[in-house]
């Protein structure tokens, strides 16, 4: 199968339903798609994906493959990326190959490229077609979110790419859009599964998912203590918001929030529409984890604090005086 053609998507399922990331890149695969003038297909793999199915094509998809008879009920590496390079290798040959920027995708994403030997952009907030080559070129964050620098994929096979949650927008559902569903066997056994999965502990936190909310309060070191960090952000703004909670390297190292909580370069990347800084710097390793937020609004004692610079609202003050009546107000708001 010499010939590349189409846009790939490799689709997660969460909770039963498309998890968010895939509705995103079934969005900029469509796109894609037309540009090239081409197919968009999606790929689920998954014993209970025929609901998703339907639900890939109404969003953007005109051919879903579903593979469910995976030697693993979870997601393992080695095997999902063997039953990948079969499907573009025996059953499709896409030209673009799109992942998420999860913890899935950033597994597969590096095996794939490896194995197909094709070229691989990671972490991009930014795809498009050239116009003159037809191959996909790439935006992506460098130097710690200082820079975006572009990236042109080459001829020769299929070129792969993962997006950045909230980055692009999703294709706008229609349940009268027509594609097919193929059901395919994943065609690898149990020799292919290098790990296995011993445990399953489902964190607890408060509020929803930092990396798929609307809104998230952010704290750091500039917090006194884990009291007041429970107080102030997490019992108080977060949960009259309905907001998910994170916080800086440094509100972690001081043990005010939990790691699986870190926004920032080495932690969580997010974008909300409205994310609440408070007390905290604005360290160029954070702001690479938050500068996909449509909103920020900044609470900081200091007037100079690199956090105003990317704020659109910013607030100079104590966050234990700010807080309060902010809370107080809004409750007003959100109760009329």
């Amino acid at each position: 199968m010499a010939d590349h053609k189409g846009v790939f998507i490799y689709g997660e399922i969460s909770e039963g339903k498309l998890a968010p990331v895939t509705l995103e890149l079934l969005g900029i695969g469509r796109r894609l798609a037309d540009a090239r003038g081409e197919e968009c297909a999606a790929v689920l793999i998954d014993r209970k994906a025929d609901d998703c199915a339907r639900e890939a094509i109404a969003c953007g998809a005109d051919r879903v493959y579903v593979v469910q008879d995976a030697p693993t009920e979870f997601f393992e590496g080695a095997s999902f990326t063997a039953i990948l390079e079969r499907l573009c290798t025996e059953t499709a040959a896409p030209a673009i190959l799109l992942l998420g920027q999860t913890i899935t995708g950033r597994d597969l994403a590096p095996r794939l490229a490896f194995r197909l030997k094709a070229g691989l952009v990671m972490d991009c907030v930014g795809l498009a077609i050239d116009p003159e080559t037809r191959n996909l070129i790439a935006k992506k964050p460098v130097s710690g979110g200082n820079a975006l620098a572009t990236y042109a994929l080459k001829d020769g096979g299929p070129q792969l790419a993962t997006i950045r949650r909230r980055a692009m927008e999703p294709f706008k559902g229609d349940e009268r859009r027509q594609g097919e569903i193929v059901n395919v066997p994943a065609g690898v056994d149990a020799s292919e599964v290098k790990a296995k999965r011993i445990e399953r502990v489902l964190e607890e936190s408060e509020g929803p998912s930092i990396e798929n909310a609307e809104i998230v309060v952010g704290g750091g070191r500039g917090i006194d203590s884990t009291e007041e960090f429970e107080e102030y952000i997490t019992k108080g703004l977060a949960r009259t918001l309905g907001a998910g909670v994170g916080g800086t390297r440094g509100a972690v190292d001081a043990g005010l929030i939990s790691e699986q909580s870190q926004v920032g370069l080495t932690g969580k990347i997010i974008g909300p529409n409205l994310y609440f800084a408070v007390a905290l710097s604005g360290a160029i390793q954070h702001m690479a984890g938050c500068s996909g937020a449509r909103n920020i609004v900044a609470i900081n004692l200091d007037e100079n604090a690199q956090i105003f610079k990317f704020a659109r609202f910013g607030i100079v003050g104590d966050y234990r005086q700010v807080i309060p009546p902010l809370i107080e107000r809004l409750t007003e708001l959100l109760s009329t």
